[in-house]
C-alpha cells in the first residue's frame, strides 16, 4: 500500500538500488539501448550491455553517464523510471524517497541535474548523499566518532578520496580516473603494441583476468582476438600480466598522487587515526589485482579491501535509509 524508501548508487558503469527492508534488489549496467531515428528506449541494463559494440547503425547502445556525472538527462530519467518501475516500489498514492550518490567535487548544476532526474522518474523527496561517505558507511566504517577514518572509492568513471570524521567529510579530493579510463588505457596499449584493435569489452576482460597494478604480482596470460589494423582481419594475440601493469601504471599513479594530496591536507590528529585504522579500498576498482599493495607501499599506511567493495555504496545508503530522519536538512532539497 505504502512506498517504499529507496536507495540509488548511480553509478558510471553500473546502477545499484537498495530498497528499505530488502536489501540490494538490483544491479545492472548503466547502460541504455535506444533507435537513432525515433530515439525509442529498447532496451535497459544488463540487456542492452550485451549490445555494446554490436548493434546494427540504426541502434545506439548509450551510457547516460561520464566520469560519475550526468552527461545525457533524458536517457539517465529513462534509464532511472525503468529500474523503479520494475522493483514495484510506488505505494496506490504515494512515491518512494530516494537517497541518491554523488561524487564529492561535482558543481550545484551537476547536483541538480541528478535531483531532477530522480524526481521526474518517480521520486517524492530527493536526498543527495557524497559517494565516499556512504561508501565508509556501507563498508562498517563508523564514521560518526571523533576519529579519522580514510576511504578510496574507485568507481567506474570517478575515484573518490576522503577523510572522515564526526559523520562528515573533512577533507577530499574527487578525480575522474578510475575502472573505464583502465579500460581505455589497455585497449589503447593494445592498438599501439600490437596493431590490433580491441573492444571495451574484451579490453575489461583483460583487466580482470590477467590486469595488475603491482610490478610483479601477477604472472598470467590470456589470449585476445581482434582486428588486425593492417590487414584488417580477425588476429589472435596472447597478452602477459606484465604487460597490463605497465599500461596502468600512469593512469593509477593519479589515483596514489589523489591519495597523498588528501593525506598532506589532513589535520594531524587524524592521520594518527589513519595510521591506526588504515585505509579502506571501495568500488569496482578495489578489486583491480595488486592496488592495495601498491597503495600500502605508497601512502606507508596499511590498506584494506572492503568485504563486498562493489556493493559498498549501496549497502551505505541503505543504512542511512533506516535512518533518513536523523539526515541533516541541507541534504533536502
Amino acid at each position: 500500500m505504502f512506498s517504499k524508501d529507496i536507495g540509488i548508487d548511480l553509478g558510471t558503469a553500473n546502477v545499484l538500488i537498495h530498497v528499505k527492508g530488502k536489501g540490494i534488489v538490483l544491479n545492472e549496467p548503466s547502460v541504455v539501448a535506444i533507435e537513432r531515428s525515433s530515439g525509442k528506449v529498447l532496451a535497459v541494463g544488463e540487456e542492452a550491455s550485451r549490445m555494446v559494440g554490436r548493434t546494427p547503425g540504426n541502434i545506439v547502445a548509450i551510457r547516460p553517464l561520464k566520469d560519475g556525472v550526468i552527461a545525457d538527462f533524458d536517457i539517465t530519467e529513462a534509464m532511472l523510471r525503468h529500474f523503479i518501475n520494475k522493483l514495484d516500489v510506488k505505494g496506490f498514492m504515494s512515491k518512494p524517497r530516494i537517497l541518491i550518490c554523488c561524487p564529492t567535487n561535482i558543481t550545484s548544476v551537476e547536483q541538480k541535474a541528478i535531483r531532477e532526474a530522480a524526481e521526474k522518474s518517480g521520486g517524492k523527496q530527493v536526498y543527495l548523499e557524497e559517494e565516499p561517505k556512504v561508501a565508509a558507511i556501507g563498508a562498517g566504517m563508523d564514521i560518526f566518532q571523533p576519529s579519522g577514518n580514510m576511504v578510496i572509492d574507485i568507481g567506474g568513471g570517478t575515484t573518490d578520496v576522503a577523510v572522515l570524521s564526526m559523520g562528515d567529510i573533512v577533507t577530499a579530493s574527487s578525480i575522474k580516473m578510475a575502472g573505464d579510463k583502465f579500460d581505455m588505457e589497455i585497449l589503447n596499449y593494445i592498438k599501439r603494441e600490437y596493431k590490433l584493435l580491441i573492444g571495451e569489452r574484451t579490453a575489461e576482460q583483460i583487466k580482470i583476468e590477467v590486469g595488475t597494478v603491482f610490478p610483479g604480482a601477477r604472472n598470467e596470460s590470456i589470449d585476445i582476438r581482434g582486428r588486425d589494423m593492417v590487414t584488417g582481419l580477425p588476429r589472435t594475440i596472447t597478452v602477459q600480466s606484465d604487460e597490463i601493469q605497465r599500461a596502468l601504471s600512469e593512469p593509477v599513479y593519479l589515483i596514489v598522487q589523489a591519495a597523498k594530496t588528501v593525506l598532506e591536507r589532513t589535520p594531524p590528529e587524524l592521520s594518527a587515526d589513519i595510521i591506526d585504522r588504515g585505509v579502506i579500498l571501495t568500488g569496482g576498482g578495489a578489486l583491480l589485482h595488486g592496488i592495495d599493495i601498491l597503495l600500502a607501499e605508497e601512502l606507508k599506511v596499511p590498506v584494506f579491501i572492503a568485504e563486498d567493495p562493489m556493493q559498498c555504496v549501496a549497502e551505505g545508503t541503505g543504512i542511512m535509509l533506516e535512518n533518513i530522519d536523523k539526515i541533516p536538512s541541507r541534504y533536502l532539497k
